[in-house]
């Protein structure tokens, strides 16, 4: 995994794609959140934010 993210940093920083540092870190927070709330209480009202 941390292959992936390191060859990810380099991709961008070589290629001038720093506009897809707010997209992955978005996606990154609602899949942490996804993971961190299932099957827990809060999960319902997390989900009715999206």
């Amino acid at each position: 995994m941390i292959e992936f993210i390191n060859d990810l940093l380099m991709f961008m920083g070589h290629h001038k794609n720093y506009w897809l540092i707010p997209i992955l870190l978005v996606l990154s927070i609602v899949g942490g959140l996804i993971v961190l709330t299932e099957g827990s209480v809060v999960a319902p009202f997390i989900y009715t934010l999206f």
